[in-house]
């Protein structure tokens, strides 16, 4: 699956970029990656649930809202209930994440679990149980356009072979420096569902870019993941 960015959109259009990337049935984006900042657990200060409604009106793209903020346990159930598909809270902010990916669940959204680059994903095994997405972060959160770090793999490895084995049943995100270079690595390492950003809203046809990056992923070997 392709998540592209409206970090990296035009804010002035956003309606205009998000039909920009939906293309056509089964070639475009198959989720709409919002990333939600509060300038407190980022440094930046991007967008909130007003945005979220208001694209929620205008499009069909199933909505991916990742939020970098302070107590989540507190705000993310809005975005659940305004109708986003899936609800990423990152474990450094969330204070009961067991507790509020049950309510996330309850209020009708798919429950995501980020990671900075840093955090270790193992004492999160337990916790993972309780979610449908993890977000493996490539690069710092807070600022689109940085370098993917591929240190990250490894943790994407991990959980591709605890999905593989059975031990958690959930979809690999990444997100941070996805773009043509660093795609199949990726993938190759197990990942799901890319998030890219300027790889797609810096080409002149976004919804091709889309399909493009899909592209490398299908033209792998033993690929079928995504």
């Amino acid at each position: 699956m392709i998540a592209p960015s409206i970090l990296s959109a035009d804010f002035a259009r956003l309606a205009d970029e998000v039909a920009a990337v939906t293309g056509e049935p089964g070639r475009g984006a198959d989720w709409l990656h919002v990333d939600v900042m509060d300038a407190h657990f980022v440094p930046n200060l991007t967008l909130g649930l007003p945005v979220v409604r208001s694209l929620l009106a205008t499009t069909g793209l199933p909505l991916d809202c990742h939020l970098m903020i302070e107590n989540p346990d507190r705000w993310a159930i809005g975005y659940a209930e305004a109708g986003s598909h899936n609800v990423t809270v990152h474990v450094e902010a969330a204070n009961d994440p067991v507790m509020l990916a049950k309510d996330l669940r309850a209020a009708g959204a798919k429950a995501g679990l980020a990671i900075k680059p840093n955090t270790p994903l193992q004492p999160y095994v337990d916790v993972l149980k309780h979610y449908d997405t993890l977000l493996v972060m490539s690069v710092e959160p807070g600022f689109g356009g940085q370098k993917f770090i591929a240190a990250v793999l490894d943790k994407v490895r991990q959980a591709r072979r605890m999905v593989d084995s059975g031990h958690l049943n959930l979809i690999v995100e990444i997100d941070g420096g996805i773009n043509t270079d660093t795609i199949e690595q990726a993938a190759e390492a197990g990942v799901d569902c890319f998030v890219a950003g300027s790889a797609v809203y810096a080409a002149d046809d976004p919804a091709k870019a889309v399909e493009g990056l899909r592209g490398q992923v299908e033209a792998l070997p033993s690929r079928g993941r995504c």
